[in-house]
């Protein structure tokens, strides 16, 4: 790795990125990857940081600390990590990577689907554990994918790839709420949010963390949902607030959930959720494969070193900094 006599502008990760994607790097900066992720670690490293591609929530006072920073860059696409608003008006370009997990984070809701729907891995179980009579009677209760109504909140590019799923791989009805009424490409019927939790077999949460959809989907509208839908939430997980759908998971006033995200990352030891019925945790790794990743950190690598070359990054969400 160059060192700091180089003169080489310095490129501070927030975690480890794809080997390639550092290799990319190294041939123009110098790269330092945080030990962890704490703030004050982050505050600290960033105190001569050049770029920062940003895989971890970042302090709010993030830029306070970094007098020098020339660009933020997203290893992946939410935004919520990003003190965006203090950077547009530090004129400091922020890009992200639009469409880069989409595929693995759609994959994911079929996969968590097909979990809930029909459980192969608990009949691996208890087939190993019970013998084969007591496995075989369980599958007698599942239900089939295929004709049932898929409701999505947000339809973005992964509402949008989910859908194109549902229809094409299933043959689905498909419902759909979002900020703007996107039918994407017809495969979607748009409906007000409360038919949607009303109709639909699944809901999946795939819209982003904003003032107006944290803690959106509570008791009211988890009541609404039918005695066997299911409720994936790939989005984030302030969304969905834990309580009331842990009450109706041990109530059994819904028949499963797949979370994917939580309010506390990572999700505490001894948490009430761990206990629920029904309920499929994931350690948010929807939009994490070996393909995702490497197309990630070689997209973040390409945005950054634009970035310091002095240009406007393909992808950048505040374009506003470059007509000020």
């Amino acid at each position: 790795m160059p060192d700091a006599a180089d003169g080489l502008p310095l490129v501070l990760l927030t975690n480890p990125i794809h080997p390639e994607a550092v290799e990319r790097l190294e041939a123009h900066a110098r790269v330092v990857v945080a030990p962890d992720t704490g703030f004050d670690t982050l505050r600290r490293l960033a105190a001569d940081a050049d770029g920062l591609i940003v895989r971890a929530q970042l302090p709010d006072d993030i830029l306070d600390h970094a007098p020098g920073l020339r660009g933020l860059v997203r290893h992946g696409v939410g935004l919520d990590f990003v003190p965006l608003a203090a950077a547009t008006a530090r004129s400091i370009p922020v890009a992200n990577l639009p469409g880069s997990n989409t595929r693995a984070v759609a994959e994911y809701v079929c996969a968590a689907l097909l979990d809930l729907r029909r459980g192969l891995g608990r009949l691996d179980r208890s087939l190993r554990e019970t013998g084969w009579l007591p496995a075989k009677t369980q599958a007698n209760d599942r239900a089939e994918i295929g004709g049932s109504t898929l409701g999505i909140l947000g339809l973005g590019e992964i509402g949008h790839a989910v859908a194109r799923i549902a229809t094409a791989g299933f043959g689905m009805r498909v419902l759909g709420t979002s900020r703007s009424p996107r039918t994407c490409d017809g495969l979607v019927e748009p409906v007000p949010i409360e038919t949607l939790f009303e109709q639909s077999d699944a809901v999946v949460i795939a819209c982003p963390l904003t003032p107006e959809t944290r803690g959106l989907v509570g008791a009211g509208l988890i009541g609404r949902m039918r005695r066997d839908a299911v409720l994936i939430n790939v989005a984030r997980g302030p969304i969905v607030e834990a309580e009331p759908l842990a009450d109706a998971l041990e109530a059994g006033r819904i028949g499963g959930a797949a979370l994917d995200v939580f309010a506390m990352q990572p999700l505490p030891a001894g948490h009430r959720l761990y206990a629920c019925p029904n309920l499929l945790l994931t350690p948010h790794v929807a939009g994490t494969t070996a393909t995702s990743l490497r197309t990630m950190g070689l997209g973040a690598a390409d945005l950054m070193l634009a970035v310091l070359r002095g240009e406007r990054p393909a992808t950048v969400v505040n374009p506003e900094i470059y007509t000020a």
